[in-house]
C-alpha cells in the first residue's frame, strides 16, 4: 500500500531542486538544440550554468525554511542565468518564496498557491500570456490541473501527476504555435513546427517535482 503524501517539507524541496538541476544538465544539449531553431541557442547552456550554482548553494540551505530556499534559488538564477530565462525563472521562485515564507512544510494547497503566485509574477515580468509560445504554455495548464485536483480532494502526489500530464501537453502544443514573445517572435510563422525551449524546461520543473513526490 502506497503512503499518501499530504505535504512537502523543506528537505524535500532541496532534493527537488537538486533533481531539477540534474535533469537540466542531462538535457542541456536538447534544450540548446530547441533554442537554436527559434532563439540564441543558449537556453540549455544558461539553465545548466544557473542550476549548477543553485546546487552549490543547497548545502547551506539545509535547515532553512522553504521561503528562504526559494528566495536564495531565485537570487542565484537571476544573477547567473543569461538572457530572459534568469529573470523569469528567478521571478517565479521569488514570488513562490513570498507565499512560503516561514514555512518548514507546505500542503498541497500551499504549493498550488505558491506556484500560482510564481506564474503570475513570471507572466507580469515577461508581459506574456498563454498561447504565445513561452514557458507559460506548460506552467499554466499544469498549475490549473493541480489546483483543480486539489479542490476535488486529490492528494499531493496524484495532483502533481495530473499537473505533469498537463504540462507535457502544453509543451507539445507549442509546436503548432506562432511565437509572440522573445527572440522567437522575430521568426513569425517560421516559428511554427518548433517546440519552445522555455516550455520544455518548465515541463522539467513540473516533472521533477512529481518525481520527487513519488
Amino acid at each position: 500500500m502506497t503512503r499518501s503524501v499530504t505535504s512537502m517539507d523543506a528537505n524535500r524541496v532541496i532534493d527537488w531542486l537538486w533533481r531539477l538541476a540534474k535533469v537540466i544538465e542531462e538535457n542541456k544539449e536538447e534544450l540548446t538544440r530547441l533554442d537554436a531553431a527559434v532563439g540564441d541557442a543558449d537556453h540549455g547552456i544558461n539553465m545548466d550554468r544557473g542550476f549548477k550554482k543553485v546546487v552549490a548553494k543547497l548545502p547551506d540551505l539545509r535547515g532553512k525554511e522553504i521561503g528562504s530556499i526559494f528566495r536564495e534559488t531565485a537570487l542565484v538564477l537571476i544573477s547567473s542565468v543569461g538572457g530572459a530565462s534568469g529573470p523569469l525563472y528567478g521571478t517565479f521562485f521569488l514570488k513562490a518564496a513570498e507565499h512560503t515564507a516561514g514555512k518548514s512544510e507546505v500542503t498541497a494547497a500551499d504549493l498550488g498557491e505558491a506556484m500560482r503566485k510564481g506564474l503570475s509574477g513570471l507572466a507580469e515580468r515577461g508581459k506574456a500570456m498563454r498561447g504565445q509560445k513561452t514557458m507559460i504554455d506548460a506552467l499554466e495548464p499544469a498549475i490549473e490541473a493541480f489546483e483543480k485536483a486539489v479542490q476535488e480532494g486529490c492528494g499531493l502526489r496524484d495532483a502533481m501527476r495530473l499537473a505533469e500530464a498537463s504540462a507535457e501537453q502544453g509543451m507539445k502544443d507549442t509546436i503548432s504555435m506562432v511565437a509572440r514573445k522573445g527572440r522567437a517572435s522575430y521568426l513569425g510563422e517560421r516559428s511554427v513546427g518548433h517546440q519552445d525551449p522555455g516550455a520544455t524546461s518548465a515541463f522539467f520543473l513540473i516533472r521533477t517535482l512529481r518525481e520527487e513526490l513519488d
